[in-house]
């Protein structure tokens, strides 16, 4: 076990600035300067962990990785906590102890009950470059998961040393993953066996657009039990079935509602036509009479709350409103599944079963044909919309025989499309008169169905911004949801600009793009390190009609443009016919993780539809 004692006397010095090679402050807002992590599993659900270490703040940009955080509960116990402040010279500037740490809740505000604690120091101090030493222990009487080892976690963040120290009895099993390369040192120590991963000299890495994630460049190592005891629980984990067996008992016989939710559960769906009426009519009703709160309290952090309970209460988290779902739709007939999902996360892996690669349930209900997925917590996604951050991912179904795992659809580029008619009136001012309607489907009503929530003001002070027509006034603002079971938002805008166009000497020049145009470049990377990827890949189709003012002629349209590449493809095309010119434009855009070295072709490719977006048609005055 390592011990604490004397080591600010020891560092006396030693965290001169001048002493960090020169290599690893180029890029760099902050350097672990030391780290060092022993964890020891002393049973299914006790262990102990020691942690200490030393950061250099470089700059402000780097000033949050001074701030000492550490979250616990009732089935861990933090102490031993202990920090100095130094100055660049390494200079002692104050010593801190545990009296001197806060106590608070870490309960978000849209938690409700958690036993979730932490205890922190915030470290204010505006002379850079300063170094932060801080160390603690913990106890833990209920385990879950081991911690993970991620030494370099941030941009801008080099690395002088670290490691970490992993203790556990030679009797029991774990399951390990890590970083491509890393070494593992194993020894035995008696009854224990100990394995230690470290590095040293890791330089700061520049944030890299678009990233992925620096797991692919940096050193890591995840690890997670076979076995584990936690709230008197014990479980074994060793691969994902064994994991769904878990979950499966702790929401056995939850499903019970009182006899009036029953009764509301037949009058619901009376005269429903087929189950997927039925579904619907039952999610509606979940959607209308329930509200989400986060409840974490120990094992209730993974076990639902009772489908009575929510009943009489109408509100519940993830599981609990998942779970009451579940039992709405098993009083009807219809079986569903529960679902570990990662939202927002990658997916499951496949070959390592854990408790840290979810954070999120949802419901399945497969039926004869076809199959269900429900977003409990939302209360306006329509029936079978789960959002981007659920789709594509491989998730655990949870059933009798245990946990399987399956995929959640994923919505392609041709579902999530925006497709918009703009009609121009222009004048020979160069005044115009224009009408602007558009439909938003899947990720991109995902993404929009928000500006229909919020207030009229609003929601106007969003369009000004948004839409970047000069001297615009809005005459009238609409957002409807046609169907409610469908993931569709139209929005229809009117609006007048005193001054649309430009020119002079009888000519006057149409951005032909007027709304949807990419206003930017990105830049360059001269040696990429990192995959990327898009949040999701998707399909516009833009129509703008202008109708040429009286007086004026069409002198100048710009030719067809054809762009394709493995990211996507782009149209652009102007028709002129009678008194209007017409622009239509299509933009695909296909998602998925590229490698690193494809990044400057993306880059080419984004800054040929910048300039594509870019093209003017000239209207003349007729002599």
């Amino acid at each position: 076990m390592l011990s604490f004692a004397g080591i600010c006397s020891y560092a006396q010095g030693e965290y001169d600035v001048s002493k960090i090679p020169a290599a690893l402050t180029e890029n760099a807002a902050l350097v672990v300067r030391n780290e060092e992590m022993v964890y020891e599993v002393k049973g299914l659900g006790t262990a102990r962990q020691d942690y200490k270490t030393a950061v250099t703040i470089l700059n402000k940009k780097g000033e949050g990785a001074s701030n000492m955080y550490e979250h616990y509960d009732k089935f861990s116990n933090v102490y031993n906590l202990k920090a100095t402040l130094y100055d660049a010279k390494g200079a002692k500037i104050k010593e801190y102890r545990s009296s001197d740490f806060k106590d608070g809740s870490a309960v978000s505000g849209g938690t409700l009950y958690s036993d979730s604690r932490i205890k922190y120091m915030e470290f204010l101090y505006a002379s850079f470059p300063y170094t932060i030493e801080y160390s603690y222990s913990v106890d833990y009487s209920g385990i879950l998961n081991y911690p993970s080892w991620n030494p370099a976690s941030s941009w801008a963040m080099a690395v002088e040393k670290s490691s970490y120290t992993f203790k556990i009895p030679k009797s029991f099993s774990f399951k390990r993953l890590n970083s491509v390369g890393l070494k593992t040192d194993s020894t035995a120590v008696k009854d224990l066996m100990q394995y230690q991963w470290s590095c040293t000299a890791v330089p700061a890495l520049v944030h890299e657009p678009m990233s992925t994630g620096l797991k692919t460049v940096t050193p890591w190592v995840s690890l997670a039990p076979n076995q584990f005891e936690y709230d008197s629980s014990k479980a074994n984990i060793e691969n994902w079935q064994n994991l769904g067996i878990w979950l499966y008992q702790l929401s056995s016989g939850s499903q019970v509602l009182p006899e009036s939710a029953k009764s509301k559960v037949q009058a619901l769906i009376k005269d429903a036509k087929s189950p997927k009426e039925k579904i619907k009519r039952l999610y509606r009703y979940l959607q209308e009479n329930t509200r989400y709160v986060g409840v974490q309290l120990g094992i209730g952090g993974f076990t639902p709350i009772v489908a009575e309970k929510v009943s009489t209460v109408n509100y519940g988290d993830c599981k609990g409103l998942s779970n009451y779902m579940k039992a709405m739709l098993q009083e009807a007939g219809i079986k569903s599944n529960l679902v570990v999902i990662g939202n927002g996360m990658p997916s499951l892996n496949r070959k390592y079963a854990s408790m840290n690669q979810a954070n999120h349930m949802i419901l399945c209900v497969p039926l004869e044909k076809d199959t269900t997925w429900l977003e409990c917590t939302s209360s306006y996604d329509p029936t079978g919309f789960i959002g981007n951050n659920n789709s594509g991912r491989t998730v655990l179904l949870v059933t009798e025989d245990g946990g399987k795992l399956v995929e959640t659809p994923l919505l392609n580029a041709s579902a999530n499309y925006m497709k918009r008619s703009t009609k121009v009136n222009l004048n020979e001012e160069g005044s115009a008169d224009i009408q602007i309607d558009t439909k938003y489907a899947n990720a991109q009503y995902e993404d929009n169905i928000g500006l229909m929530l919020i207030e009229p003001v609003t929601q106007r002070k969003n369009i000004m911004n948004s839409l970047g027509i000069p001297n615009m006034e809005i005459s009238s603002l609409k957002y409807t949801q046609p169907d409610k079971d469908q993931p569709l938002l139209n929005e229809s805008i009117s609006l007048k600009s005193s001054q649309l166009l430009t020119g002079g000497g009888g000519k006057m020049f149409i951005t032909m793009n007027l709304l949807n145009r990419q206003e930017n470049t990105l830049t360059p990377i001269e040696k990429r390190k990192t995959p990327f990827s898009l949040n999701y890949g998707y399909l516009d189709e833009d129509e703008v009609i202008y109708t040429i003012p009286k007086g004026f002629k069409v002198e100048f349209i710009p030719k067809d443009i054809l762009i394709e590449s493995e990211f996507g493809k782009y149209t652009a095309k102007v028709v002129a016919k009678d008194n209007t010119l017409i622009y239509t434009r299509t933009k695909s855009i296909i998602n998925k993780q590229y490698p690193a070295e494809k990044y400057n072709d993306y880059v080419a490719f984004h800054k040929k539809l910048y300039q594509a977006d870019k093209q003017k048609g000239i209207l003349a005055k007729i002599e």
